[in-house]
């Protein structure tokens, strides 16, 4: 038999010199192992999953074609980086590698960021170029001229570098103008947005105000590789100087640079030199030009009085004599005058005698009011007429109505209403005892209708009859006779 417990007891424990660590611990051991062996490194990749958090943090991943590293860059950081990152952008991010225990990560914090050689700079320069030349931001018709002589010229650029020297001194050659100077930084992490900055400072001076606004802006940087002209080219800086409402020149680097804000400036310069040679011109050949034009002027001036002088004289030969055109007038105008004298006394008694042959045509004012007041009679007739026949017609009116009730008053079939009968028949009315025979056909006439009945017999007899006073008859006595 086999002791199994005896066996159990001799088989080894896996682990057991291990000592036993919790995750905590198993990943502060990795963080500080992995930050300590990279806690400096340079890592090249392509930008994958950017985003900005809401607190400033950067977020993004570095890839190649085998692996990709999360990144981190911590809001004090991200403001002053020299780039904005974007997805697809090829860059080298110097930083120290840790680990992120929550999701057993580990990750590059970035502390500063570079684009990966020339090649990605001039492909990320191209995009960013045609991507704003499709919002119109370098059209021709968004440029403006610029002012012939500015009164005050805003220059944006450093205040220590040659740039801002060699335009002052450029300007006192040419011609002094007064120059505000806005000081930015020209190169660096910060340097677009403080361009940026100044061009729409300049752009919110009030006109008339305590700062004169200039007439002309100037945004100056001297030369330098693609990575020191850099800030010129971010899209903040290139919308600024399209949208500033001061005509604006760009004069960044040297003849052969080229940046995005020349294509947003209404005039680029090869040079800050050239600058401000377009912005002035040159004093001594103003005067040069003005006195020119001056001398040419008299001359001209000159020329043409002479030659209106030669004209009027050949005029003033062909006119006649001045005084015997006066002479001719005066003797015109005393001949005028006298008919003027006879016409008015002939007008007056050609007046006279109309107004008598109109005056011998009037009617004499009593027969004219004869005549109005016939006619104003006859009028009043006419208009009281209608008044008159309408009360004519209610006068007929009244008598007709009276009469009808008279007529209505005296007639038989009111009698009928009191109980009395006529009596109709073949001959037409009965009005005697005597005219009814027994068996004639009779119509009695009620108040209501009429109703048929025949003669009786004893009708005839009793007709001259009167009934003995104080005898009544009754309901046998025939003596009376019956006409039903």
């Amino acid at each position: 038999m086999t002791d199994i417990s005896s066996e159990q007891s001799e088989t080894p424990v896996p682990g057991g010199n291990l000592p036993e660590l919790s995750v905590s611990e198993l990943s502060q051991a990795l963080k500080r192992v992995v930050e300590g062996s990279f806690e400096h490194v340079r890592v090249r990749g392509e930008i994958s999953g950017f985003k900005k958090a809401a607190s400033g943090h950067l977020y993004m991943a570095l890839k190649d074609e085998n692996a990709v590293l999360d990144a981190v860059c911590w809001r004090g950081v991200a403001g002053r980086l020299a780039l904005v990152p974007e997805d697809g952008m090829e860059v080298v991010a110097t930083g120290r590698l840790t680990t992120y225990p929550s999701r057993s990560r580990y990750q590059v914090v970035i502390e500063s960021l570079e684009l990966a050689g020339e090649g990605a700079l001039l492909k990320l320069l191209e995009d960013r170029r045609r991507k704003l030349a499709a919002e119109g931001l370098f059209d021709q018709d968004r440029k403006r001229p610029l002012p012939y002589l500015p009164e005050v010229i805003g220059v944006v650029t450093s205040p220590t570098g040659a740039v801002i020297r060699d335009i002052l001194h450029r300007l006192a050659d040419r011609f002094p103008r007064r120059v505000l100077l806005w000081p930015v930084l020209v190169q660096g992490e910060t340097a677009a947005a403080q361009v940026a900055a100044a061009i729409e400072g300049f752009n919110r001076l009030a006109p008339g105000g305590k700062v004169p606004r200039p007439d002309l802006l100037i945004v100056a940087r001297g030369g330098g590789s693609l990575e020191d002209l850099w800030a010129f080219n971010e899209e903040v800086v290139v919308r600024a100087a399209a949208g500033s409402e001061i005509p604006l020149i760009s004069a960044v680097g040297h003849e052969t640079d080229t940046t995005l804000i020349d294509f947003a400036s209404d005039r680029r310069a090869p040079t800050p030199t050239a600058a401000a040679e377009i912005a002035v011109p040159v004093r001594a050949e103003l005067l040069a030009n003005v006195i020119d034009r001056t001398r040419r002027m008299v001359a001209a001036t000159g020329r043409l009085l002479e030659e209106r002088r030669v004209r009027v004289e050949g005029l003033a030969r062909g006119l006649p004599d001045p005084v015997r055109i006066f002479e001719e007038k005066a003797q015109r105008l005393d001949d005028r005058a006298e008919r003027l004298a006879n016409a008015a006394a002939n007008l007056l008694e050609r007046r006279r005698a109309r107004l008598a042959e109109i005056f011998a045509g009037l009617i004499h004012p009593e027969r004219q009011l004869r005549l109005a007041a016939r006619d104003l009679e006859r009028l009043e007739v006419k208009r009281r007429l209608p008044q008159v026949w309408q009360r004519f017609c209610k006068d007929r009116e009244s008598k007709i109505e009276a009469l009808g009730r008279i007529l209505e008053s005296i007639s038989h079939k009111n009698v009928l209403k009191r109980g009395f009968v006529l009596v109709h028949g073949p001959k037409g009315l009965v009005t005697q005892a005597k005219a009814v025979t027994p068996g004639l056909e009779l119509e009695l006439e009620f108040a209501d209708g009429r109703a048929k009945a025949v003669g009786g017999a004893g009708a005839a007899a009793g007709a001259g009859r009167k009934p003995k006073p104080g005898r009544k008859a009754g309901p046998g006595d025939d003596t009376q006779g019956s006409l039903l």
